[in-house]
């Protein structure tokens, strides 16, 4: 051996566990975690990130933080719609049923159908 050799070390990547806790969290939006599944994916996905670049290298798992980041954007986005979705149901059904209610119906009524 000469003494010029380098020696390297072995040194393993390490998967954020933040990686893997936005990813986890990103699916269980889907699954029962309505909106806080959601909330829980973008924080951690962020705190991954921000992780894995300060770690030059040595921690992995940025895919798994933008999964996690992209589901979870995409769950708030899922929720905000729906809950606009419920919302005018709601409203619908008691404009119909108040619309039935009052004049509207006797002006209904008062139409020949034969």
């Amino acid at each position: 051996m000469s003494e010029n050799q380098d020696h390297y070390e072995n040194v393993e990547e390490t998967t954020s566990v933040w990686a893997i806790l936005s990813l986890i969290s990103g699916i269980a939006n889907y699954v029962g975690l309505w909106f806080i599944g959601a909330i829980v994916a973008i924080v951690t996905g962020y705190v991954a990130k921000n992780e894995i670049e300060k770690s030059n290298g040595k921690i992995g798992g940025m895919g798994l933080a933008k999964a996690g980041l992209i589901l979870g954007w995409v769950g708030i986005a899922v929720s905000v719609l729906m809950t606009c979705l419920i919302i005018l149901v709601a409203i619908g059904v008691l404009g119909g049923s108040i619309a039935l209610c009052g004049p509207f119906s006797d002006m209904i009524n008062q139409i020949p159908w034969n």
